[in-house]
């Protein structure tokens, strides 16, 4: 069996951007106002610093305005709430984005929940989570829809195929199952706590590895011609998948870095001129 083909998140990301950026000039043409999201990060972790950093400067590209608000580490659960309430309440403001993780001492649900569920272009609290899992209008969370949007990409069908999530959080492993579901997949999840996982991700047509262990799933573990998307990053740039050993046997893959990462972000720029887009009513 010859190698799998890889699943080129960059370029696809690259091309929904770049759709997004008219998208935003056109809503400015005809409305005068330019989608804004606001960016809220507790603390200065580097990696989370980074990765906001990041994602103003692709917003900025994008033609998305970006305003981002620092909270030093100690801010309490309810100045955080304070602050996602203000956002929520400013019709200048179109997405809002609460960088994760947040410091044991802070309630991470309290602070998504006063997050308005149309500003929730991450699609963190419980409305997107019931509209994910009901087929209703709403946002998804950003990491599964571009997951949904590569699978789109390459034209693989999830109906009457058998899917395999390993991982069980709440803006990835869960919702990911949500949308295979929707989607007429046989959705089987797994998690730290599953016996015998290698035998279950055999029978997996789709395997989505979500569960932040590096190299979990080995080629051995993958059924000859199944669709694998490894939505693991561990240090060292290194998957949940062992990529070479799976890539003998699966038919399509997506490599890390370059794969699900780059979607991310591009779904999530695309929800927030979406957001802007219904707030504006244009």
């Amino acid at each position: 069996m010859s190698q799998a083909r890889l699943m080129d998140g960059t370029g696809l990301a690259r091309r929904i951007v770049d759709e997004t950026a008219k998208r935003a000039a056109d809503l400015t043409e005809r409305t005068g106002v330019a989608p804004c999201l606001a960016t809220v990060l507790v603390g200065e972790d580097p990696a989370s610093v980074t990765y906001v950093r990041m994602k103003q400067n692709r917003s900025r590209k994008a033609g998305i305005e970006s305003r981002h608000v620092a909270l030093p580490a100690g801010t309490t659960t309810d100045e955080l709430i304070g602050t996602l309430t203000e956002l929520s309440a400013d019709p200048t403001v179109h997405g809002i984005l609460l960088q994760h993780p947040m410091g044991h001492h802070i309630d991470e649900r309290a602070a998504f929940e006063a997050i308005a569920p149309e500003k929730d272009v991450d699609g963190v609290t419980l409305a997107s989570f019931s509209a994910m899992s009901f087929g209703l209008p709403g946002f998804a969370s950003c990491t599964p829809g571009g997951i949904m949007r590569l699978l789109d990409e390459y034209d693989v069908d999830p109906a009457g195929k058998r899917a395999v999530v390993v991982g069980r959080s709440a803006i990835l492993g869960k919702p990911v199952g949500m949308l295979l579901l929707g989607r007429d997949a046989t959705v089987t999840y797994c998690h730290s706590r599953t016996a015998d996982l290698s035998a279950i991700v055999r029978e997996a047509d789709i395997v989505v590895a979500a569960v932040g262990r590096p190299r979990l799933i080995r080629g051995e573990d993958i059924k000859p011609g199944a669709v694998v998307v490894d939505a693991g990053y561990n240090p060292g740039n290194i998957g949940d998948v062992d990529f070479d050993s799976a890539r003998e046997r699966a038919s399509l893959i997506t490599p890390v870095p370059g794969g699900v990462g780059p979607m991310t972000i591009a779904t999530l720029l695309a929800q927030t001129v979406e957001a802007a887009t219904r707030q504006t009513g244009a």
